[in-house]
């Protein structure tokens, strides 16, 4: 249970960065997403009030390691693909997250997001 919270809350983080970085011969795997914002699930879900240690360092992290139009869109469309199979994720926490962590990114951050239009 823990374990599909993290991946939830890794995935709506993921969104975000993957929002602020592109996709085309992606080099970020869906793997790296949720290892990255593993540490965010818990918020996400509502279990902890407070950005956990180590949530803003995998969103910077991500955020720097997606470069190119295909990574950014990999990391938005793992994000959307992992944001559906979790449950209780607060998609307004999981908005918040980059701006939280000092990461602008300049699109929405939810489900409905089209990963394609991702600069």
């Amino acid at each position: 249970m823990a374990s599909s919270r993290i991946v939830k809350a890794m995935c709506l983080v993921l969104i975000a960065v993957s929002l602020v970085a592109p996709l085309a011969e992606a080099g970020i795997t869906c793997g790296t997403v949720v290892s990255s914002l593993r540490p965010c699930l818990r918020y996400v879900q509502g279990s902890s009030p407070t950005v956990p240690d180590g949530c803003c360092s995998g969103i910077n992290s991500l955020y720097n390691s997606a470069k190119t139009t295909p990574d950014r869109q990999s990391v938005c469309s793992c994000l959307k693909s992992l944001a559906g199979s979790y449950k209780g994720i607060d998609y307004g926490k999981a908005g918040g997250l980059p701006g939280k962590c000092g990461v602008n990114i300049p699109y929405k951050i939810a489900p409905s997001t089209d990963c394609s239009k991702v600069q």
